[in-house]
């Protein structure tokens, strides 16, 4: 991951109704949750909602598809562990360890 684009993440995620919408998906991964739901579960209106996806789709950590009248929302799991590889990189001064080296590791169990 670039610089540009873990930075685009952070601010993303910087915001405290973002990011407790995208833990929220986290959870309720592989399937996701319609956009009314996400809303419903924050108490928070759609079309702000919807401005928040906007921003977290642009940042490429949630992916959305339309299922009949309403659009699904997932967090985009490969994005997040692609941040958290960027983020610990350096770790133990760039040698091999074993806590970044299990970062590329993370997956989601009903996704394998």
């Amino acid at each position: 991951m670039e610089i540009e684009a873990a930075l685009a993440c952070l601010s993303a995620l910087s915001q405290p109704t973002r990011l407790e919408a995208f833990r929220l998906l986290v959870r309720h991964e592989p399937e996701g949750l319609p956009a009314g739901d996400v809303a419903r579960a924050l108490c928070v209106p759609q079309n702000t909602l919807s401005a928040h996806f906007n921003v977290l789709s642009q940042a490429k950590l949630v992916i959305s598809a339309r299922t009949g009248r309403s659009i699904v929302y997932r967090a985009d799991l490969s994005r997040l562990n692609a941040l958290a590889r960027f983020l610990a990189e350096d770790c133990c001064g760039g040698a091999s360890c074993a806590p970044a080296d299990s970062l590329a590791r993370i997956k989601c169990e009903s996704r394998q």
